[in-house]
C-alpha cells in the first residue's frame, strides 16, 4: 500500500502544480527552461505511474475488502466508461463541441473513470487509487474553471463533424477496452464478466 500511496502522491502532485503551486512551476520553468520542466514533469510522472502500477498490483494479491459492490454494478461502470472515453478522445479531436462547452474534457474523463471504478470495486486499494483520482480531478477541474473565468480568450467553436468524430472514436476506444480485451490485457480483469 505504501508504494501505491507514494505513487499517487508523485503522479497527482506533479499534475497539480499548475493549480497547487503555480509560482513554483513558473520558477522552475524560468530556471530550467520549458524543456527542463517538461523533463522533470515526465520523470516524476513516470516514477509515480510505475509505483501506482506496482503498488496496486501488490495490493490486489492480498485485498482488504471494505464493501462488496451490488451485483451488476459493473454494467453501470461500463456505461460511465463510455462517457469517459468519449470525453478523453474529445480532448484531442480538433473543433468538437464537447471540448468547446466543457473546456477540460480530459479532467472530466478522469473524474468519470474514477467514479465508475469506485462504484464497482470495494477494496481498500481501489478506494485509494480511484478515490485519489476522483478527489484530484474534482479539485483540478474546479481550479481550471476558475482560471477560465479570469482568462479573456474563448475556445474555438466546435463543429458537428468534430463532435461526431469524437463520439465515434471514443466509442471505438470504449469497445476495445470493454469488449475487445484491452482491459483484460492491461489490468487482468475482463469487464462485465467478473463475479459479483
Amino acid at each position: 500500500m505504501l508504494q501505491l500511496l507514494i505513487g499517487l502522491t508523485l503522479f497527482l502532485g506533479i499534475h497539480s502544480t499548475q493549480s497547487l503551486a503555480p509560482q513554483w512551476r513558473k520558477s522552475v520553468i524560468n530556471r530550467w527552461g520549458p524543456m527542463g520542466f517538461k523533463g522533470l514533469y515526465t520523470l516524476i510522472s513516470l516514477a509515480g505511474l510505475y509505483l501506482i502500477v506496482q503498488g496496486y498490483g501488490l495490493a490486489r494479491l492480498a485485498p482488504v475488502v471494505l464493501w462488496t459492490p451490488p451485483r451488476g454494478m459493473q454494467h453501470a461502470t461500463a456505461l460511465l466508461m463510455w462517457f469517459a472515453m468519449v470525453l478523453l478522445v474529445a480532448t484531442y479531436v480538433p473543433r468538437n463541441q464537447i471540448k468547446t462547452r466543457l473546456r477540460h474534457p480530459m479532467t472530466l474523463s478522469v473524474k468519470v473513470w474514477a467514479l465508475g471504478h469506485l462504484l464497482s470495486n470495494g477494496n481498500l486499494a481501489d478506494v485509494m487509487l480511484f478515490g485519489g483520482f476522483l478527489v484530484w480531478s474534482v479539485w483540478v477541474f474546479r481550479a481550471a474553471r476558475q482560471r477560465d473565468r479570469m482568462s479573456l480568450h474563448s475556445a474555438p467553436e466546435g463543429t458537428l463533424l468534430g463532435t461526431l468524430l469524437a463520439v465515434v472514436l471514443g466509442t471505438g476506444v470504449w469497445a476495445a477496452f470493454v469488449m475487445g480485451g484491452l482491459h483484460l490485457w492491461l489490468v487482468g480483469v475482463m469487464p462485465l464478466t467478473r463475479a459479483g
